[in-house]
């Protein structure tokens, strides 16, 4: 088997294209509510999922996605030979204790909402380049626990300014191998960290766009692909305010941004009131991707997707320490070929 190759100055092209084999996203009430409700494999009732606090939860629905989307392959946990995932909260708690509990040999990553394309990303170069043949790449978020870290406790009611994203309840996990049958991951693009120094942490979506453009315009720089080469260009998760100003970063790097573009962050609550700018946090592009987006793919509504998922690489010690918020964004090509 041949390695992945490096193309450009970002990116990687597979030389035997990764398979997704198997898919699963789980979410919460409010996700429920929304225009996806029968894309997911599981709606929670509640969000505390009979746990005794929303962090546990968090943990549980992790571990639930993961064995779902082995299982959706034909496979039991026991045959994944590593999983790659990470989350929000300190030390990816989320991540280590599902680990724990899964018992798969485990890399935990922290791109904040970028996770799901980085562990993506790192499972498809780890199969293409021959080492393991069964990968799992997954992430969470949960509305309760990430406002309780970043921002403040739910019970003082703080009002959202028009700009603030809703932290998902969700998670998705994905299966990647070296063959059979399922859409295939052809090509990735690094992303840069960019910092256009944006403080505000209740205005995610501008601090992240710039990143976004950035690796959208790599992508197509080194691996000469037309801008209009795919079905969709999804990014994930700007939110209203940060596709806007993506869009106009795509003129101004002179990437015309294809009617087919939409934004994860968007998409997840489209139509539902009082979300403000959004949906945010890692599970939001995650469940998008493992949800509606790889079933229109199954049922060849997408051929060409490329798959940009960003993060807003900031803690609560940086916020307070007033510093700004450094974005990132990595690309994934997935085909059906």
């Amino acid at each position: 088997m041949t390695a992945a190759r490096k193309i450009g100055q970002q990116s990687v092209k597979f030389s035997n294209p990764p398979v997704i084999s198997g898919w699963a996203a789980i979410v919460g009430p409010k996700e429920g509510q929304g225009p996806w409700a029968k894309d997911f494999d599981k709606i929670l009732d509640d969000y505390l999922y009979g746990q005794s606090s929303w962090e546990k939860a968090e943990n549980i629905i992790l571990q639930e996605t993961v064995q779902t989307a082995v299982a959706k392959a034909g496979l039991d946990t026991t045959e994944a030979e590593l999983l790659l995932a990470g989350d929000l909260l300190n030390q990816i708690i989320s991540a280590n204790y599902a680990a724990r509990e899964l018992a798969i040999p485990f890399l935990g990553l922290y791109g904040a909402c970028s996770t799901m394309a980085e562990s993506l990303l790192l499972a498809a170069m780890m199969i293409d380049a021959g080492f393991f043949e069964r990968v799992v790449a997954a992430t969470c978020s949960h509305h309760y626990t990430a406002e309780r870290q970043y921002r403040a406790p739910v019970e003082q009611g703080v009002q959202p300014s028009p700009s603030s994203q809703w932290t998902a309840t969700a998670s998705g996990a994905i299966l990647v191998q070296p063959g059979g049958s399922g859409p295939r991951i052809t090509c990735a693009t690094i992303g840069k960290v960019v910092d256009m120094g944006v403080t505000d942490s209740a205005n995610m979506g501008a601090a992240m766009a710039p990143a976004a453009g950035s690796t959208i315009k790599a992508h197509f720089e080194d691996t000469g692909r037309a801008t209009d080469y795919y079905d969709l260009v999804v990014t994930g998760d700007l939110g209203a305010v940060g596709m806007n100003l993506a869009s106009q970063s795509f003129i101004q790097q002179g990437l015309v941004p294809p009617p087919a573009y939409s934004d994860c962050g968007v998409l997840l609550y489209d139509g539902l009131p009082d979300i403000k700018a959004g949906a945010s946090g890692c599970g939001c592009s995650a469940a998008m991707l493992c949800g509606p987006l790889l079933k229109k793919m199954s049922r060849g509504e997408i051929n060409r997707l490329l798959f940009v998922a960003t993060g807003a690489l900031m803690s609560p010690t940086s916020t307070f320490q007033g510093e700004s918020i450094p974005g990132i964004a990595h690309a994934l090509a997935i085909e059906n070929i």
